[in-house]
């Protein structure tokens, strides 16, 4: 066949440095996605050293997603063109410098700026890690085995990060969720050059007009969400928020077509699996993030754990997320994506619906663990899936371009996702509000009846009662994101005979590999252009 290559037989030497390789490209994936909640169980903490307000403290969660989810596609294109490992590494020192600066911070800007540099060490960090994979395992069982555990490390770091600042924040201080990335960061930094190889680097520029006005315009969509939750969707504020975002993202867009190289080229979105699966993780990444998000408020707020053990409370899930995903993984080359896609899809639907039933009178093993359990089996199910169906069929040189997009829909739409279900939560709440007052008012003892008019606070139970009602109403909501995932699985992806051959590791030529011809229709997509090869 024309431009093949032939693949000989891997040893034990390349299984063990392949294995090594592996390990480097996780650790940072795992520092990463982690971070994004490792910091939730400290904000109380945070909020107290820093003297942040409680409108003011969600920031220091949003400046990292924003930035790290707004700037992704610009990492994604900084590995193709520099140099893959190159700038891996120098994003995890990035990532280390910025979190020695949060930790060291003394006022709340400080930590907030040192956020917003961490989320851009991240963007150019994660998207590289998942193109490594692509250019260093054999398409095939291998690369499906790498995935598998790349997967597995993405779904499971949010259960993962919430347990690690459980420890540090119960056994150490605050702090310490930032200093943590210190030492692991300047191993990985010092691992790469030893394990992984450099790619190619390939001529080109970077697409600064996409970056900007992409990023901007989801910050500000964001933004805008979370302003509606605090003062309407009628506030003139938020409805400027949302209309310069409209206006930003479209113009992104047109920068995008008329770019002779793109940060994101448009037409990966003309393969309908690839754009399906965009659109799967959009929607299962803000199901993701609610879930944590809420049951991290409700199991100290209404259960009275403490930061360890709700920690604790959510390690099954990172369990279940991992021998669910392993098994994906194997199972893949014989049954194809699409069955996981639907079943982990509606198996996250099933969970969250379950967690609707959620009211103060529920327990953690009674009412949280199983529907835990439930989501988590089908997320791990999702993120091999999602993972191989996103880049298969993607030239090398565009590998970096297609992981950046995917994670970006990951952190985007849990941005997003979260702004939203924050407003259903905030809607029902007060809803809830409006019935417990005037119960507590009449019920409620001297002491609590003077805190209240000082904080406007209700003091459990009545609170307790507002809070359930809340959440309960988010994971509504968070349901609906899963079962439109589900319906984007069974009516938009189809498994074709050439994914299959990929995934059992027979895979075609890939445009832009080997002669750099596309065996069956000729030369592929050369650097300047962002249109697929034909017949793709």
């Amino acid at each position: 066949m024309t431009g093949s290559r032939a693949t000989p037989p891997a040893t034990a030497h390349d299984r063990h440095r392949g294995g090594l390789a592996l390990l480097v490209i996780a650790s940072c994936q795992l520092m990463v996605v982690l971070d994004v909640t490792i910091v939730n169980i400290a904000l109380p903490h945070m909020q107290k050293d820093l003297g942040f307000s409680t409108e003011n403290l969600s920031w220091v969660v949003n400046a990292y997603t924003l930035t790290f989810g707004g700037l992704l596609l610009l990492g994604g294109r900084l590995g193709d063109i520099l140099g893959r490992r190159r700038v891996f590494v120098f994003g995890v020192l990035l990532f280390v410098f910025a979190s020695l600066l949060g930790g060291v911070s003394q006022e709340g800007w400080q930590l907030l700026a040192a956020r917003s540099l961490q989320g851009v060490g991240g963007a150019i960090a994660s998207p590289t890690a998942l193109s490594l994979i692509t250019t260093t395992f054999r398409e095939g069982p291998e690369r499906n085995r790498a995935f598998g555990v790349f997967a597995a490390v993405s779904a499971g770091g949010s259960a993962i990060g919430l347990l690690a600042g459980g420890v540090l924040v119960e056994w150490l201080d605050w702090r310490w969720v930032l200093f943590v990335n210190i030492p692991i960061g300047l191993l990985i930094a010092v691992a790469a050059p030893r394990y992984i190889p450099e790619s190619e680097r390939r001529p080109g520029h970077f697409d600064i007009s996409g970056a900007l006005t992409s990023t901007a315009g989801m910050v500000l969509l964001v933004y805008g969400f979370i302003r509606a939750s605090e003062e309407g969707w009628t506030e003139a504020l938020t409805l400027g928020s949302f209309a310069a975002a409209v206006v930003l993202l479209a113009g992104f867009i047109l920068v995008e077509h008329g770019s002779k190289q793109p940060i994101t080229p448009l037409w990966m979105f003309r393969d309908r699996n690839r754009a399906g699966s965009y659109a799967m993780m959009l929607s299962l990444a803000a199901a993701m993030f609610g879930m944590f998000f809420f049951l991290t408020l409700f199991v100290q707020n209404v259960l009275d754990f403490s930061p360890l053990r709700a920690g604790l409370a959510f390690l099954p899930v990172s369990a279940v997320i991992a021998v669910s995903a392993g098994l994906a993984s194997r199972l893949l080359p014989t049954w194809g994506p699409k069955p996981f896609m639907v079943a982990g899809a509606l198996l996250a639907a099933a969970g969250l619906g379950w967690l609707t039933l959620t009211d103060v009178h529920s327990s953690y093993l009674g009412s949280i663990l199983g529907p835990m359990l439930v989501f988590g089996f089908g997320m791990g199910m999702q993120f091999v899936s999602l993972t191989l169906m996103a880049v298969s069929g993607v030239a090398p040189k565009e590998a970096g371009a297609a992981s950046g997009v995917l994670n970006a829909t990951q952190q985007v739409g849990g941005s997003l996702g979260l702004s939203i279900l924050v407003t259903t939560f905030g809607t029902a709440s007060r809803n809830e509000a409006r019935d417990q007052v005037p119960e507590f008012l009449r019920e409620g003892a001297p002491a609590q009846l003077l805190e209240f008019r000082r904080t406007g606070q209700l003091p459990s139970p009545w609170g307790d009662q507002v809070l359930a009602s809340g959440v309960s109403a988010a994971f509504v909501v968070a349901a609906c994101f899963a079962v439109l995932a589900a319906l984007v699985a069974l009516f938009v992806i189809q498994v074709r005979p050439d994914d299959l051959a990929r995934l059992q590791g027979g895979a075609p030529p890939i445009a832009g590999e080997g002669t750099g011809e596309d065996a069956a229709t000729g030369p592929g997509p050369g650097p300047d252009t962002d249109r697929p090869a034909k017949g793709r």
